[in-house]
């Protein structure tokens, strides 16, 4: 395992998903009483920055995975990013059902990094 290529790898997906997070699901606090289509703009627009971080992260990231240790990294990443969105930026509580999704996606990584 080349361990700098998934450090880039994950530091990547890690600020891409932010954007998408933000992208996907922030108009639903903030533009509630705005049309669909300015928060579809908008979405775009923050989603663009998504795409400039996914794209490179996702190259440099198949230099040293395969595709699906790729596809795992980046679901896990997505629910360790979107479960703080969902309690901090949402103000959602939080659930024990998020423990046991994480628990599962422990046992993706492991399947799909065993090896």
């Amino acid at each position: 395992m080349n361990w700098s290529v998934l450090g880039q790898t994950t530091g990547l997906l890690v600020l891409s998903n932010i954007f998408m997070t933000m992208a996907w699901y922030a108009h639903l606090k903030d533009m509630r009483d705005k049309p669909w289509i300015i928060a579809a703009l908008l979405s775009w627009g923050i989603a663009l920055f998504e795409y400039l971080l996914q794209v490179p992260a996702n190259r440099i990231g198949y230099t040293a995975l395969t595709l699906p240790q790729l596809k795992i990294l980046q679901e896990v990443i997505t629910l360790s990013v979107f479960v703080p969105f969902v309690v901090l930026y949402m103000k959602q509580p939080i659930k024990l059902d998020y423990l046991w999704a994480a628990l599962c996606m422990c046992g993706a990584v492991y399947f799909i990094f065993r090896s």
